[in-house]
């Protein structure tokens, strides 16, 4: 795999440049993103439209759409001279990565119950988000990235690593949550209850944004902020619009449950 990078860069030094143009243009592209979600909502699960192209299983879509993120980068990790991976704070963030990643491309797309087909559209976009976006957080972190000594007791990592833990947990849970509302043979949505889903209706987008809003911060990097950024602009619309749907399909739906954050909005 080295040979095959070398070929299409000319030295590291020009690898890098792209790698961190990458992180600009996803912040960039999060902006245009950004603007278009005022006039849309993300296009899959119960805000579906058939405008999007004909629709994909929604366990062959999670799946194979989010295989990237887990296979590009442990190719990078074991076929690559990954320089940076013998050093502790590099090897945390990476461990960072993979532990969602495994979790999101191999144990969650077999667990969900039901759940509307993934326009193709929004398929193919998320498929190819994987791969833009696994190259260049591990290409950055195994090959690139270098932190001060003793970065991993610097108040950015801890916090950071703190955050990414907790949004972790939360999201997993919320998910655990929402596969669990109906019983086996049922069909339909319920309101979601327990965890934080009391004080949220994006529980899960929630627990994902503050996942990796500390990966970012304690990756210290564009690329890592340029993935958190785009993060929370995609999953705070998701939000936004599960919340409006439910205040209208549910009469008792609790009046102080706010869209994405607890007390607040």
């Amino acid at each position: 795999m080295d040979t095959f990078i070398a070929m299409m860069f000319s030295s590291e030094q020009e690898e890098l440049y792209y790698l961190d143009c990458m992180g600009y243009f996803l912040i960039f592209m999060a902006a245009c993103t950004f603007f278009t979600l005022l006039f849309e909502n993300v296009p899959y699960g119960r805000h579906a439209s058939s405008k999007y192209g004909f629709p994909v299983n929604v366990k062959f879509a999670w799946f194979v759409q989010e295989l990237p993120a887990f296979m590009v980068p442990l190719c990078l990790v074991l076929w690559t001279s990954s320089a940076k991976t013998s050093q502790l704070p590099n090897r945390l963030l990476i461990a960072m990565y993979f532990c969602h990643y495994v979790q999101r491309s191999l144990v969650y797309p077999f667990l969900i119950r039901g759940g509307k087909p993934t326009p193709v559209v929004s398929f193919a976009l998320a498929f190819v988000f994987c791969i833009y976006n696994g190259y260049m957080q591990i290409r950055y972190l195994s090959h690139y990235a270098e932190y001060p000594t003793g970065w991993v007791t610097h108040p950015c990592f801890i916090i950071g690593s703190a955050l990414w833990l907790v949004g972790w947990l939360v999201n997993v849970h919320s998910d655990h949550i929402l596969r669990n509302l109906r019983n086996p043979g049922e069909t339909g949505y319920k309101i979601p209850r327990g965890g934080v889903f009391e004080y949220v209706s994006g529980a899960n987008f929630l627990g994902e944004i503050t996942e990796w809003a500390g990966f970012a911060l304690a990756g210290y990097s564009v690329h890592s902020a340029s993935f958190s950024i785009f993060t929370l602009v995609v999953l705070a619309n998701r939000a936004v619009a599960h919340h409006r749907w439910y205040i209208n399909k549910y009469e008792d739906y609790p009046k102080s449950r706010k869209a994405l954050i607890p007390f607040v909005f």
